[in-house]
């Protein structure tokens, strides 16, 4: 059994960025992390020529202050996203193959209505509060229905409902049938009330270095503060403190613990102790799971046609793509589709990928030099990508999501709005500060 302060669980930025900030104010902090590396959903690796290849979490966006803060203190760069490459989008559907930014089924009528549904969104957005949602006059209705609903309550035509999955599908987000409108209003209030998603807003900004180099800086600093391959079985909370015991029965004894595993993983974990209120919240938390699908080309050859790698598709089992990198595309597999990704035998994923991404930028996207994928939905330390906020679940989670209950502290991109980097950072160095001052 081993003393501490603080006990961290989980070696991904949440738990980095607070045990790093612990640390940095004397306290003396241990990582217990599952896997063999840290980061989390963040990782990365190198081309045979030495180009950066993303493998999870990957941009941020403008008003992502205490990530890009985090980046700063660490001595890292930021740089344009994907969003500043000139050229046109493509959209790959079920009638065809077109390039352009605009919709290309839309007509100039749809697009009336579009933009004023978008507006109305953008104002009823300003009136949820992202840090108290449940204290909007009109919570439970807003959350009991869907964007879908909604926007068909607005006058929405089958072509905007049908612009709207597809662009759901592209961000491996869950069908608008299946999103809680409260959830949507929550998360574009967070990001300025906008509209609806804003690639500019969302993911305008890149880390230079890498996002993964975030999470690989401040686990040099912590050095041999982290335990890995040492998942967590059971935290028990008692009067006198916490103990924290890994699956080969090693114990951990501390004042506090700080928890920053994923939603899934977090609810195989035994803990005693905390309220059943707390825990009921914790475990009622949803993932939208996802695949994360890279190509590695020699070049960005699809710009020849005008095309700037970002892409739409509607009847294939990817959702879209992103150029990340000189020659390198994103894609991910959106909710919806991970059915008949996971029935192609593994053997012949990357063949049947590739061709999608053919029909989409010719046949030189069939023949990458190298790809990559990474099934975040069934990763045992994951078991999924971004939160996901069904009609009704917002409120049944309820006011709790996010809060702590010393001396257990809970962490992590699922603990913000919606997920995402930005998130984790946030939640995991606020609760830093409010240990560090307790």
């Amino acid at each position: 059994m081993s003393p501490h302060d603080v006990v961290v669980v989980g070696a991904g930025l949440a738990g980095l960025s607070a045990a790093r900030d612990l640390m940095n104010a004397g306290s003396d902090v241990v990582v217990l992390e599952a896997r063999a590396r840290p980061g989390g959903r963040v990782e990365q690796t190198r081309t045979a020529d030495g180009r950066l290849v993303q493998l999870g979490g990957e941009v941020v966006g403008d008003f992502h202050t205490a990530y890009r803060g985090l980046v700063d203190d660490l001595g890292l760069h930021l740089g344009p996203s994907f969003t500043d490459i000139p050229g046109e989008s493509t959209w790959l559907m079920n009638d065809g193959l077109s390039v352009g930014n605009a919709v290309p089924w839309l007509s100039a009528s749809d697009q009336r209505k579009h933009d004023r549904i978008e507006r109305q969104f953008a104002e009823l957005a300003a009136t949820v509060d992202p840090d108290n949602p449940w204290g909007h006059p009109d919570a439970v209705a807003l959350d009991r229905l869907s964007v879908g609903d909604w926007l068909r309550s607005e006058g929405a035509t089958a072509n905007i409902v049908r612009a709207m999955e597809v662009r759901a599908m592209a961000l491996a987000d869950d069908s608008v049938e299946r999103r809680s409108l409260l959830g949507d209003l929550r998360k574009e209030s967070a990001a300025g009330a906008l509209g609806f998603y804003n690639y500019d807003a969302w993911e305008s900004l890149k880390v230079v270095e890498g996002s993964a180099t975030v999470a690989l800086l401040m686990a040099e600093q912590l050095a041999h503060r982290i335990r890995y391959s040492s998942p967590v079985a059971a935290i028990d909370i008692t009067t006198n403190g916490v103990s924290v015991t890994l699956h080969t029965g090693e114990r951990f004894t501390a004042s506090d613990v700080v928890c920053s595993l994923p939603a899934g993983p977090l609810r195989d974990v035994r803990i005693t102790g905390l309220s059943a209120e707390r825990l009921a919240s914790l475990h009622r938390q949803q993932h939208a799971p996802t695949a994360k699908f890279v190509t590695v080309y020699d070049s960005s050859f699809w710009e020849e046609n005008n095309q700037n790698g970002t892409g739409y598709f509607e009847h294939t089992i990817l959702g879209g793509t992103w150029v990340q990198n000189t020659g390198i595309l994103s894609a991910l597999v959106p909710v919806g589709k991970l059915g008949p990704y996971f029935a192609t035998p593994p053997m012949l994923r990357e063949k049947a990928l590739t061709a999608e991404l053919g029909s989409a930028y010719g046949p030189r996207a069939t023949a990458p030099e190298a790809v990559f994928m990474r099934n975040w939905g069934a990763d045992p330390w994951t078991q999924g990508y971004i939160t996901a906020w069904r009609p009704g679940e917002l409120t049944a989670v309820g006011p709790l999501h996010g809060t702590h209950e010393p001396p257990f502290w809970v962490v992590g991109s699922d603990q913000w709005v919606c997920g995402y980097m930005e998130g984790a950072v946030r939640t995991g160095r606020a609760a830093a500060r409010e240990l560090i001052g307790k």
